[in-house]
């Protein structure tokens, strides 16, 4: 990373995935203040409208899409190079939550997460990176989450997908350093966002439970999704391999990697609350 200069956001365009809230309509407007012109892509069209709607003095594209359709993909990247053919950021910030443990979750809710938080980002990664290298100095940004970090129980289908992502961005890294694009993998902690509300509970789970759980989780999301965003351009712009996000991933990623195997209970042991925290995670879930 060290050759790349400053990413330069003016007059590029950037294309932000899960734009219609929390910290894709921030990064939208860091990004528009930042002079970058936009395509922003959400399933949610009224919200992802409302978002574009507010932003002035750049060009904005909505792409109304839903990840979950990965086949999809091809036609939804063609639209926007048809438009847009000198891509420099792609953002890859839409993600969907899953609680329940492994047992309590369906294989077809278990591919959906999948589906959104893993393999639509290698897609789109796929099918824009054509036009990111033919613009050296542009960037890739994959948020990934806390637990592309750690793995807690009831997040196995969550985990797995953030996991994958954050291997994918590595690597995608180390071959992209001499090529001109930059690429950095996001970990938020708990970002105040509509997650905890949106997330999904698997089919095995108990509905009073979850909706406890839902609850109580939401309480733990303090980190304002402005902040959020305002950290990861800033790591863009410096060309940042990995932004931690919010105490609650750098504290977990240090114990990982002091304690690979047990660090779940040195959380539990070092703070007498962690335990309940991650009980609650058995029913919701956080991240982007």
């Amino acid at each position: 990373m060290s050759q790349l200069s400053r990413y330069r956001f003016a007059s590029g365009t950037a294309v932000v995935t899960g734009a219609a809230g929390g910290m894709g309509e921030h990064l939208a407007h860091g990004l528009a203040r930042r002079g970058s012109h936009l395509v922003l892509i959400d399933r949610d069209a009224e919200r992802l409208a409302a978002v574009a709607a507010k932003i002035r003095g750049v060009r904005v594209e909505s792409v109304v899409a839903d990840l979950a359709d990965v086949a999809g993909l091809d036609g939804v990247a063609a639209r926007v190079l048809a438009t847009n053919p000198r891509v420099t950021l792609l953002v890859n910030n839409a993600g969907v939550a899953l609680s329940g443990t492994f047992e309590q979750v369906s294989a077809d809710e278990f591919d959906w997460v999948m589906d959104v938080n893993f393999r639509a980002p290698v897609a789109l990664t796929r099918l824009l990176l054509p036009t990111l290298l033919a613009s050296p100095g542009s960037h890739v940004v994959n948020v990934s989450s806390l637990f592309g970090l750690i793995g807690p129980p009831g997040q196995s289908a969550y985990s797995s997908s953030k996991f994958a992502l954050r291997g994918f961005t590595e690597s995608l890294r180390h071959e992209l350093a001499d090529r001109g694009v930059g690429v950095t993998c996001v970990h938020p902690g708990g970002i105040r966002t509509r997650i905890a509300e949106s997330a999904r509970v698997a089919s095995g789970v108990d509905e009073a439970e979850a909706a406890r759980g839902k609850e109580n989780f939401a309480k733990l999301l303090t980190y304002p999704a402005d902040k959020a965003a305002e950290r990861i351009l800033a790591g863009v712009e410096k060309r940042k391999g990995r932004v931690l996000i919010a105490w609650t991933a750098v504290a977990p990623d240090i114990l990982a990697r002091l304690f690979p195997t047990s660090y779940l209970a040195v959380m539990n042991r070092l703070s007498p609350s962690t335990a309940r925290h991650a009980a609650q995670r058995n029913s919701t879930s956080t991240g982007s």
